[in-house]
């Protein structure tokens, strides 16, 4: 089992495995069968008074620290990752989708340092 992430907008592969957007929103301008998703897990997202707040934030390169140990903490109470933890054993690659255009500063890139310190098999990115 290995867990990656890729933007939802770039084109599904067969090696991406399972597909789970994990955005709280639905990406803009994507069509649902253009992201060819096996699940919406809408639940692993943050929070959305974090969401918003961060996204709102005038400085987010400087408040993503800050931002990614609440989230952790949200995951750490979230029931929602059990089952991804359990679709990691179940499936070979789990690809977490998601729309923002930031790929080292993301909800996801924390999701899945998450998920390796849970003790998941995750791929390197970036």
């Amino acid at each position: 089992m290995a867990f990656t992430l890729k933007r939802v907008y770039e084109p599904a592969e067969p090696s991406d495995g399972f597909r789970v957007l994990v955005d709280r929103l639905w990406p803009r301008g994507i069509s649902k069968e253009h992201a060819e998703l096996d699940l919406w897990d809408k639940d692993l997202a943050p929070s959305p008074g974090l969401r918003a707040e961060w996204h709102h934030a005038a400085d987010r390169e400087g408040t993503f620290d800050a931002f990614a140990d609440r989230y952790r903490a949200e995951l750490d109470d979230n029931p929602a990752t059990a089952g991804l933890l359990a679709l990691g054993r179940e499936h070979d690659r789990v690809t977490l989708l998601y729309g923002l255009r930031d790929e080292r500063r993301n909800h996801v890139v924390v999701l899945l340092e998450w998920l390796r310190a849970h003790g998941a098999e995750v791929e390197s990115v970036g």
